[in-house]
């Protein structure tokens, strides 16, 4: 079913202004038109405008700092857009309700942060075992264990090498801005459906409560038909059955290798990333979320010392743009990979060219955000050390 386009023109909020109520009591903004319009918003809040005007039509969820505004602003667009908005009782909870959802052939999504995303891992699981397009977003915040609220990026193995139980992988979208927030979840109902599978949304804390200008897209007018495997309680979907469980171990098998052979179309066709000054960079510098926007930062001053720097931004996570990364490390002398957390996209990076050059890393935890004076010190001492030449 396609957005209520006249009922979502008049959802566009930006949050504290009290010139109008909207029916929930909760003060909004208008606008006269979503598509073309540019709104100051959140980025958690730019992925509900992004979820209804990619046709979503179901938000499970249950609220956690620093993610809760994703939650509140669905509760209240939801409804004035004719879609459903539930608050589940738990995290558990809410991802079986967009399982179910999902098995009905409507677009789905809920959103947590770092300890729900833990709780909702084993339906993950069995989402991508029985097949299911829905959308997950992830605000990553400090950790492990309840941890702080700050952002941090310590979500990368949970969520790029898979949380959950079994063979499976989900394309891992990373946005480093409200735009992208929006234009991001888009396209992950777009990359869901495409292959049948969960895919995430990863941004860290900051990403998703920096609030910048954003410009809304078209709403999708076309949903994908679903009827050949959906359950959608016709007499046409009645044959369909939605199920992970195969008793037989070389039926498991087999469903374990068809699953392998579409991971292996989306790790060739789905591969995203951005480069900023790499044409003829010597040092490259690997960041993805808030991250690589200070790196933009860090790549100028640094050029502005002498030394050639460059960036590379993956923008998907899984499927990781290695040869892309291959490619740019071709000419450069160093590589160093900068992270909030202690360290696990470095294991990607690694592995796509720890043949062709030094890799080296620098991480804050617990929220703690690098600044450009730290980041170029250790890029001005790694590169003495290692081209002997003072910046």
């Amino acid at each position: 079913m396609p957005v209520n386009e006249k009922a979502f023109r008049s959802a566009v909020p930006t949050w504290g202004s009290p010139e109008e109520l909207d029916p929930r009591g909760r003060k909004t903004k208008t606008v006269e038109s979503t598509e073309g319009a540019t709104v100051l918003m959140k980025g958690n809040e730019a992925v509900i405008h992004g979820a209804l005007l990619a046709g979503c039509r179901c938000f499970f969820g249950y609220p956690i700092t620093p993610a809760s505004e994703i939650a509140h602003t669905a509760a209240a667009m939801f409804p004035l857009a004719g879609a459903t908005f539930l608050q589940a009782e738990s995290e558990v909870a809410a991802i079986q309700m967009v399982y179910g959802a999902s098995s009905a052939g409507v677009r789905t999504m809920t959103a947590s942060s770092s300890p729900g995303i833990s709780l909702k891992q084993e339906g993950i699981s069995y989402a991508a075992g029985s097949e299911l397009p829905l959308v997950v977003i992830d605000i990553m915040r400090g950790g492990p264990g309840l941890g702080n609220i700050a952002p941090e990026q310590g979500d990368y193995f949970q969520m790029v090498k898979g949380g959950g139980h079994g063979c499976y992988k989900m394309v891992i979208l990373a946005p480093n801005s409200a735009q992208e927030m929006c234009d991001l979840t888009m396209e992950a109902f777009e990359v869901a459906d495409r292959y049948r599978n969960p895919t995430v949304v990863l941004a860290d804390g900051l990403v998703g409560q920096m609030k910048e200008p954003v410009r809304l897209s078209r709403a999708v007018r076309e949903l994908p038909n679903k009827d050949e495997w959906c359950v959608a309680g016709t007499a046409e979907t009645r044959s369909n059955l939605i199920c992970s469980i195969k008793l037989v171990p070389e039926v498991l098998e087999e469903h374990v290798r068809h699953l392998d052979r579409k991971f292996q179309r989306m790790e060739k066709a789905e591969v995203r990333w951005e480069e900023y000054r790499t044409e003829d960079a010597e040092l490259i510098y690997v960041g993805y979320g808030v991250v690589s926007r200070i790196l933009q930062g860090v790549v100028d001053e640094a050029r502005e010392r002498g030394i050639k720097a460059g960036l590379l931004r993956p923008i998907t996570l899984w499927p990781f743009p290695s040869e892309a990364l291959r490619a740019v490390c071709a000419q450069a002398k160093i590589c160093l990979t900068v992270e909030l957390s202690t360290g696990q996209m470095i294991e990607d990076v690694r592995l796509a060219v720890s043949d062709l050059l030094p890799v080296h890393f620098y991480g804050r935890a617990g929220g703690v955000l690098p600044s450009t004076e730290e980041l170029l010190e250790e890029t001005t001492n790694l590169w003495t050390s290692r081209v002997g030449v003072t910046a």
